[in-house]
């Protein structure tokens, strides 16, 4: 009687279909080992199954574009002989289980998938989304989540310098933790995956396999239901100081003339890693599973290749270095060991105790896996919120205080400063602008990098707010002056298999594309993450969007700090007022509803360019882009920054609570000298660019014409209370 039953295929997440699949392609019954191996090979998280077909759509080239997606991070070129390596990747199913370890491990990995390259790490971000802040597990979530996060990083020595973190009761029952890195690798020194050839030596380095992951990648592809805690034994154990010496064993080995593919042992462990690797490299590989070293006793073949321990490479040697690699990883006190050798079978070829426990064509577990085009639903589209229907607020002034105060737009200073931002002395941006600023080590050149995306717009409108995504983080690239070169992704959603769901997905997908071309954008890495719902109940959908430009002269950034009284205050874009799905609409009027800001693609491109100029030219003092919060949040932020107040003219054409608090895109604040603003304004003219007088920088105000006034000690008071109230901060 065969082991494997109905209800032993369907606890591995496969379906009756998927299964009759396998018996076709093996032409016999797998064993348990087969049956794992595909488990996990065609999950949601390792297979892309629901996403290939509308991932497809997304621009990946570009005129710096080194590679795109398919390996273990993306690479784009930033001159003189030097690239930028980086990746972003989803690991929410953990971090909501077992915060501290979820969000360290996912830090760990992310770091593994641009060191493998050959990068050595400069900086790591964050996007972050919780349930509401009075939910009983919120205050646990998030002081689990940071302290993991940084823990990690702060080991490692490499700075997380920025982020975004959001709250909002669609993420009570499923958090968010998307981790990004960002590495520095010569052009002549980058590492792929593909393990070509037949006879090669394949190599496993790091810390030892144990049972702690077993079925990861399974669970991080099914939603949470009442007993998600029991899922805890899913969830890994990380360790930083091990990583950090296999970070340094690896890229010294990267300096000989030894390795001819490279893979982290990630989601999936030594399954995906020996499959991806030899699937690409067009061969096969044979694994001895009695030479993997354990930390644990007596375990099984299923247990070694499904197990998902941390800090753990996979590499294919050249034949004849084994012993020479094996200094460096013994030297650098990790485990180095000849477990197999690639063939020209086109099979995964397992051998524990002397049997052959898997045989299984690569095929179908990698380039043949099952691949899905699910029926989806539109969203339907809402009406406009009309500014005449929201009640404009008897001071202005005051709103503007809750607004900054509130859980999505206060202060982050509690998270990041448990953050060493620091680290490595090239950190020029601290986390709190648009972008984070980062010297490329020994040069005068820096890179930006920034985090973004609005849920509330992707929900009401998946296209819109697909673009806006993809856009607002081009623009904030922009606001400090560098050059927008390429993003990754980590698309977060419900489940794939409800149409509402999936009409989500496709809509954002087909709003991404979109942007990444009318902006010269691509994309080259990411990660989707799917059933991020509990009980059925899904989150606000978050296409989150890490974009990296480069400044070729750090002299040159932009930052958004008001620098000095009586300075000119200017408006870059129109202002129509939008107030549908507005921080405004939600935290002062109460009601989440409307249609979001539309985004035009060519004002973006055309205004963007226009302010990127003027940075470079040392025309302006300070640049601020407008998002969250409108006009009056942009303000208030750049005056707390620079502890300078300003005196706002308001538009006589429009309510002063839309002027003011509309999201509407495409748009920057700037201030500059007075004797600077007339030609800036001229010049904005010839080139087609909507222009605005604001007002002058000055006192310790910000003055909203004649209908309020907010002090910058009250805006500050409110924007930094926000985290101390929540995680119980004593002074």
């Amino acid at each position: 009687m065969s082991d494997i039953t109905p209800q032993v295929v369907a606890e591995h997440g496969l379906t009756d279909d998927e299964y009759k699949t396998i018996v076709r392609s093996l032409n016999r019954e797998p064993n348990l080992t087969e049956l794992g191996i595909f488990s996990v090979m065609w999950s949601e998280h390792c297979s892309y199954k629901s996403s290939r077909v509308h991932l497809a759509k997304l621009p990946t080239d570009g005129p710096h574009v080194i590679q795109g997606p398919g390996e273990n991070a993306g690479v784009v070129d930033i001159g003189d002989g030097q690239a930028c390596v980086f990746k972003m990747e989803s690991h929410n199913h953990p971090s909501f289980i077992e915060p501290y370890q979820g969000a360290a491990t996912g830090v760990g990995g992310i770091m593994r998938d641009v060191f493998t390259m050959g990068a050595r790490p400069v900086a790591m971000m964050n996007a972050l989304r919780f349930g509401e802040p009075d939910h009983p597990k919120t205050r646990h979530l998030v002081g689990g989540v940071v302290e993991g996060i940084g823990g990690y990083g702060n080991c490692m020595g490499v700075p997380t310098v920025g982020g975004e973190t959001n709250f909002h009761k669609s993420y009570n029952g499923n958090i968010l933790v998307n981790a990004m890195c960002v590495g520095v690798a010569d052009t002549d020194k980058i590492f792929y995956s593909a393990a070509r050839g037949s006879g090669n030596p394949v190599i496993y380095v790091g810390s030892k396999t144990g049972r702690d992951g077993i079925h990861g990648a399974t669970m991080a592809s099914a939603e949470f239901d009442d007993d998600s805690d029991e899922k805890r034994p899913t969830v890994q154990v990380g360790d930083p100081f091990t990583e950090k010496l296999l970070l340094e064993a690896c890229l010294e080995l990267m300096q000989e003339d030894a390795i001819i593919a490279i893979q982290d042992m990630g989601a999936a462990g030594l399954t995906s890693s020996s499959v991806e690797m030899a699937s690409k490299g067009g061969s096969g590989i044979e694994l001895d599973l009695d030479h993997v070293p354990q930390r644990e006793e007596g375990m099984t073949a299923y247990e070694m290749m499904l197990s998902e321990s941390q800090e753990r490479m996979l590499m294919v040697l050249k034949p004849g270095r084994e012993e020479m690699a094996r200094a460096i990883f013994e030297k650098w006190e990790l485990d180095f060991a000849v477990i197999g050798a690639t063939n020209d079978t086109g099979h995964l070829t397992l051998r524990h105790k002397g049997e052959t426990v898997a045989d299984i064509p690569l095929g179908p577990l990698d380039e043949f896996a099952p691949k899905y085009e699910r029926p989806f639903a539109e969203t339907r589209q809402q009406l406009p919120v009309r500014p005449e229907d929201v009640p404009t607020p008897n001071d202005l002034g005051e709103a503007l205080v809750r607004l900054v105060g509130g859980a999505d737009l206060s202060s982050r200073a509690w998270i990041w400063q448990q953050y060493d931002h620091t680290v490595m002395a090239d950190t020029i941006q601290v986390p709190g602008g648009d972008a984070a600023v980062v010297r490329v080590h020994g040069t005068g050149k820096a890179l930006a990098i920034s985090t973004d995306t609005t849920p509330r717009y992707c929900e009401a409108d998946p296209f819109e707010g697909g673009k806006q995504a993809v856009a607002e983080t081009w623009r904030n690239l922009t606001a400090v002056g560098a050059t927008p070169l390429a993003y990754t992704d980590c698309l977060n959603f419900g489940s794939p298999e409800r149409e509402r769901i999936m009409g989500q997905f496709v809509g954002c997908i087909e709003g991404m594309a979109e942007a990444s071309r009318a902006l010269a954008y691509p994309v080259v890495s990411g990660n989707v993450s799917f059933y991020n719902e509990t009980n059925g109940v899904g989150i606000q959908p978050a296409p989150a969007i890490g974009g990296v430009g480069l400044l070729k002269d750090l002299s040159q950034m932009a930052t958004l700090a008001f620098k000095a009284e009586g300075e000119v205050v200017l408006l870059v874009g129109e202002t129509k007022g939008h107030l549908g799905q507005s921080m405004f609409l939600r935290e002062i009027a109460g009601r989440e509803e409307g249609a979001p800001p539309p985004v035009d693609l060519a004002a973006e491109k055309r205004n963007g360019d226009f302010v990127r100029k003027l940075i470079e030219g040392a025309r302006v003092t300070a640049v601020h882009d407008c998002s969250d919060g409108g006009l009056g949040v942009a303000l208030a932020e750049m005056a707390m920054a620079g502890g300078i107040g300003a005196k706002i003219e308001l538009d006589p054409d429009l309510p002063a609570h839309a002027f003011l608090f509309g999201e509407d895109q495409a748009r920057y604040i700037l201030t500059c000298k007075r004797e600077a603003a007339d030609k800036i304004t001229q010049d904005a003219e010839t080139a087609g660019v909507p222009i605005t007088h604001l007002g002058e920088t000055g006192g310790d105000a910000l003055q909203l014409g004649d209908l309020g006034a907010a002090a910058i000690a009250a805006l500050k008071g409110s924007h930094e209370s926000f985290f101390e109230n929540l995680m119980g901060v004593i002074n």
